[in-house]
């Protein structure tokens, strides 16, 4: 063990069981979220054993970057501009030293990766149902007979599935038993063809094809990569001219691109956004250093756009663009800084499995918040958040040092 053995105490274990359980809530309800949030914060405030709680936030790279990140938001959100209720949307990340602490045992990592596959395979199940028709349009999920997200809206189900289908990838690399590989290779490829032919959510289209583009360069090299490259493109060819929905939103998306003009008011999916990021973009030259404070961003873009006939907004769905505006091109490298960190913490960790899906985790990340505000958005967060904790809680405070050559 790379860190001392959980105390056996009544509030660590049921912060462990919460942590573990978390898994599979994240994928499916807000309200079990909220309630096993509550229990792990408890339970890590009632664990007394402050010493190696400190000294571990302080000591685990991921864990100190996150927590500067959160510190440069406060401070933010102490600007004469700043709100501290949208400083609540990042609590996330001072959630990550406390699943650190609960996640030092390998079996209760192990128990809450599998619990989160599940809820991601239930999630594919209620898709493929709503893709098929069965759910008689049942009003307790968000997904449609023509967009038939799971048990989130679209561009969450796609992340989250997305991720699943890598993981499935993972263990699929692991097994040594046939059986079993075959398995995760069908549950992978079922997961992949959701996101890609059945649901929605473009940003899922880009996270799975840099997710086996990594994993086929990295675990079979330049070989292996040329070969899932193209593949990839094949996949991509064949759901663009079997695909209704995909080729729906290839479409729409360059259609929206071209035609968009940023001296006229947007109505598009796609034209928003770029309507939204160039108006960002001017807020930022306006206060580039440090910002105009934590939870700003709705005040300063609605000035930006007065009198002009375009819709004001109060997220530009970019996470770079957004905790720009709020705290300068200081927040913005703290962010960069914590993605950097991850990145590069990933060779201390102890498995090839575990370092690839540290890596999965960053480029899902890296690449969902160029398109949303992913830091800000509940389950988004809120798996970064616990998904950070569980894979980086092994590295050890020794191997540290040899990061900085490597």
């Amino acid at each position: 063990m790379l860190m001392s053995e959980l105390p056996p105490t009544a509030a660590a274990t049921v912060g462990r069981n919460s942590a573990i359980m978390l898994g599979a809530s994240i994928p499916i309800s807000v309200a079990l979220d909220n309630v096993l949030i509550a229990m792990i914060a408890l339970c890590w405030l009632l664990d007394r054993d402050w010493r190696t709680k400190i000294q571990s936030a302080r000591d685990n790279p991921v864990a100190a970057a996150a927590l500067l990140l959160f510190g440069v938001l406060c401070i933010g959100a102490l600007y004469p501009t700043g709100n501290s209720a949208t400083l609540l949307k990042y609590i996330d990340l001072l959630l990550i030293p406390a699943f650190m602490h609960f996640f030092r045992d390998e079996q209760t990592r192990r128990r809450a990766l599998i619990l989160f596959c599940c809820a991601a395979c239930a999630s594919v199940v209620v898709s493929y149902m709503a893709h098929w028709n069965l759910l008689a349009n049942g009003r307790w999920l968000p997904g449609t007979l023509e967009n038939p997200s799971g048990f989130k809206n679209s561009i969450t189900h796609n992340l989250i599935v997305a991720l699943a289908s890598y993981l499935f990838a993972l263990f699929a690399l692991k097994e040594k038993r046939t059986s079993r590989r075959m398995l995760y290779i069908a549950l992978s490829l079922l997961a992949a063809h959701n996101v890609i032919f059945m649901v929605y959510g473009r940003t899922g289209y880009l996270v799975v094809a840099a997710l086996f583009t990594y994993l086929a360069l990295a675990h079979f090299g330049r070989r292996g990569f040329v070969y899932v490259s193209l593949i990839m493109v094949a996949t991509f060819t064949t759901a663009y001219w079997t695909s209704n929905t995909f080729h729906h939103r290839i479409d729409s998306a360059l259609n929206e691109t071209s035609t968009w003009s940023s001296n006229a008011a947007a109505s598009t999916s796609v034209s928003l956004r770029l309507e939204w990021y160039a108006h960002t973009i001017n807020v930022i030259r306006e206060n580039p250093l440090a910002g105009t404070g934590t939870g700003s961003f709705p005040a300063a873009y609605a000035k930006e756009v007065e009198g002009r006939g375009m819709m004001a907004t109060v997220n530009p769905h970019n996470e770079y663009l957004l905790l720009t505006v709020q705290t300068g091109v200081i927040g913005l490298a703290c962010l960069l800084f914590l993605f950097f960190r991850q990145w590069r913490s990933a060779v201390l960790l102890e498995t090839p499995q575990d370092r690839h899906l540290a890596r999965g985790l960053v480029l899902t990340f890296v690449i969902g918040c160029l398109f949303n505000s992913l830091l800000i958005d509940h389950t988004e967060g809120l798996l970064f958040a616990w998904m950070s904790g569980l894979v980086f809680v092994t590295i050890a405070t020794e191997k540290r040092s040899a990061a900085v050559t490597t």
